[in-house]
């Protein structure tokens, strides 16, 4: 009796039912290994169990973090030769020994840092950079549009490419899907590269769709860098100003600082194409100013969770202000509880949001984190008018972070991001005096209780929130 009648007769019609259910114990064994997050088990558990039709096929095709990474396509990051010593002390010296402990490069000085706030600045300086690029061009962004300003980007880029400069630009297979095929076919006929990271199609080779590259880097002749959270798009930045775009973020690096951000690109391009990167690496010049920067890669290519330690080990750190602006605010239950504690010791807690994110429901699983901080003693914001797209740390005067992570679980635990630890008193200042200016737009937030069918909706979106 063959295998398939043996089922059969035992199992008669419930055979479907039966190998289901196996399957589903299966996946759920598999999937309380992988994750290390209650609450995304839990979640996930739900979405399997309550609907298994749409569960299981969407935890096969998003779910999976770095187990499923370093077995299948990317292993960790290669760690670059240690910096010198930068000489910090107090906070900053406790907070960046947690990332070299983790096998990170050391915080480098001598480097010149500029903090841009504005999106037109911001494409005024790349597109300039573009031009004066003499021999390589490297970027790798999340999002691509296929609007003017996407368009003038890419036309610039495949001209230069044009005339010999080595362009390489890496894309995220989501957040640039339209531009791949309205916009790069132009710049790889003028002889630019193209990567592509993590197809979203299941079955290809490197492909996951939960698992975005969220780092935004610009590196021009392996001496200038961009990076922040700053798309390629109009919608963050342009030639003209407009009251439709968003508010955001974007440092400008030279010196040491630089290798590093470009040993992050080099290995996400060999990654993404199956191809090293073959370009000239010179040594980057030093500056006279001790800016000290640390460059803090996150996500299934890097072993534990580094960023999201050194976050919480910042916060705790604080001891008299931690200033926090994001555009979306879900913290896991650490993060949380370091935040309650500080509150609660007298340290000034202020959390700058925008009053209305694009994504509603963050906006309502951020709302049960408000109210418990707020009732507690921490101070939040609303900009009045315009998204906030800026994500930043201010840690008394000691320590700031900026990059492309935000304050949530998809950014901490899932995507691809990078992040920057400046531990120099220029920068600090400068990220000061912006949230100060930027304080001045909002206006202070308390937020009301809830009716029964608000907290409703509360909660569904909370425990859907370590799957958005």
């Amino acid at each position: 009796m063959s295998f398939d009648i043996l089922l059969t007769e035992l199992f008669g019609p419930y055979l479907a039912t039966v190998v289901g259910f196996v399957f589903a114990l299966v996946l759920l064994a598999f999937m309380m290994r992988e994750h290390e997050r209650q609450s995304a088990s839990i979640a996930w558990v739900l979405a399997i169990v309550l609907v298994p039709v749409v569960g299981v096929p969407a935890y096969l095709l998003f779910a999976g973090r770095k187990l499923v990474l370093r077995a299948r396509a990317k292993g960790r990051l290669r760690t670059v030769p240690a910096h010198p010593d930068a000489g910090l002390d107090g906070v900053a010296a406790r907070v960046e020994s947690i990332m070299r402990g983790y096998a990170l490069p050391a915080a480098s000085t001598g480097n010149r840092v500029s903090l841009i706030t504005s999106g037109e600045s911001t494409y005024e300086q790349i597109m300039a950079q573009i031009d004066a690029a003499e021999h390589s061009i490297h970027i790798t962004t999340f999002g691509l549009s296929c609007d003017h300003v996407g368009r003038a980007i890419v036309e610039r880029l495949a001209r230069k490419a044009e005339q010999g400069v080595q362009v390489c630009l890496l894309v995220d297979a989501l957040g640039a899907l339209a531009a791949r095929f309205v916009l790069l076919p132009k710049l790889e006929r003028a002889g630019g590269q193209v990567g592509v990271f993590m197809r979203v199609l299941p079955l290809r080779r490197k492909s996951k769709a939960n698992l975005r590259n969220h780092r935004k880097v610009a590196i021009f002749d392996a001496r200038v860098a961009f990076a922040g959270g700053m798309n390629l798009a109009g919608q963050y930045m342009g030639p003209n100003p407009s009251r439709a775009r968003w508010m955001d973020t974007c440092l400008k690096l030279e010196g040491p600082v630089v290798e590093d951000l470009h040993e992050v690109f080099a290995q996400d391009w060999e990654f993404a194409t199956g191809e090293p990167l073959h370009s000239r690496r010179e040594r980057a010049a030093t500056f006279p100013q001790a800016q000290v920067i640390q460059v803090v890669p996150s996500g299934p290519d890097v072993e534990f969770d580094v960023l999201y330690d050194a976050i919480v080990a910042a916060v705790y750190q604080s001891q008299r202000r931690l200033w926090i602006v994001t555009p979306y605010f879900v913290p896991d239950d650490g993060l949380m509880r370091a935040l309650l504690l500080q509150v609660r010791l007298g340290i000034d807690v202020r959390i700058i949001l925008p009053r209305r994110s694009d994504h509603w429901v963050a906006d309502m699983a951020r709302a049960r984190f408000v109210r418990r901080l707020n009732e507690a003693g921490a101070r939040f914001y609303v900009h009045r008018a315009r998204m906030i797209h800026a994500k930043h740390l201010l840690v008394d005067d000691a320590i700031t972070v900026a990059g492309s992570a935000n304050l949530d679980m998809r950014s901490l635990y899932l995507n691809y991001e990078l992040a920057l630890f400046c531990y120099d008193a220029h920068t600090i200042a400068a990220t000061g005096q912006w949230m100060d200016t930027l304080l001045t737009q909002c206006e202070e937030y308390r937020p009301r209780k809830p009716n029964v069918l608000r907290r409703l909706a509360e909660d569904l979106c909370w425990l859907a929130a370590p799957l958005l």
